[in-house]
């Protein structure tokens, strides 16, 4: 049903039924439209939300030397299962060639791996606990030397030069450098890769002489 969904959104350009903008004017006309701020509110969220990924500049400051010039592919439309309307900025990474000094390959954990770790959890009647980091990409930092301008979404900002500082997506070397990120968060709090799966990590239950987790 959710291929279904999607391939129904790709083709008309609704889904669930209503009808999914393309740009931030269609989204603000269907906000009129519908006498609601739906899409709006979506976009200010993202838009709080990446304004860390971005160092801006003056208007007409330039780039550091070396850096390129890369699109913003404007806004990315879509709604979720609970019809929450979601915005996603997505930055132009297909214009960089792949950088020879930056990884650039993400691995992700494997559905067998999850269900071992299920049947484990209910074999040994454990507690399951499940997160979710918001905007995941953008707690990791990025060396690719790229920048951008700065578009209506930005408000009062729009035309400025911006230095693209975190691991914004669209990126080639993005998702290597949220796992990265993370990695090494979780090797902070004493967690060790499993050598199955170096995307499962696991530490002692026990209190060990100068851990403060456990």
């Amino acid at each position: 049903m959710i291929k279904m969904s999607q391939r129904r959104h790709i083709k008309s350009g609704y889904k669930f039924g209503l009808r999914v903008p393309s740009t931030v004017k269609e989204a603000l006309e269907i906000d009129e439209m519908n006498k609601n701020t739906l899409w709006y509110d979506a976009i200010m969220k993202e838009m709080t939300n990446f304004r860390v990924a971005f160092d801006i500049r003056c208007k007409h400051q330039k780039a550091p030397p070396g850096y390129k010039w890369i699109p913003l592919l404007c806004l990315i439309f879509d709604i979720k299962m609970d019809f929450t309307r979601k915005a996603r900025l997505v930055a132009g990474g297909h214009m960089t060639d792949p950088p020879s000094d930056i990884m650039t390959y993400s691995s992700a954990v494997s559905r067998e791996s999850v269900r071992i770790a299920f049947l484990i959890a209910a074999l040994n009647n454990f507690e399951i606990q499940s997160a979710e980091i918001g905007n995941a990409y953008l707690n990791a930092s990025t060396n690719e030397k790229v920048y951008t301008t700065a578009g209506p979404e930005f408000g009062a900002d729009e035309g400025k030069t911006d230095i693209i500082v975190r691991a914004l997506y669209g990126l080639k070397s993005s998702g290597a450098a949220w796992h990265s990120h993370f990695a090494h968060t979780l090797r902070d709090l004493h967690f060790t890769s499993t050598y199955a799966d170096p995307d499962v990590w696991f530490r002692p239950t026990t209190k060990r002489s100068g851990d403060p987790y456990y």
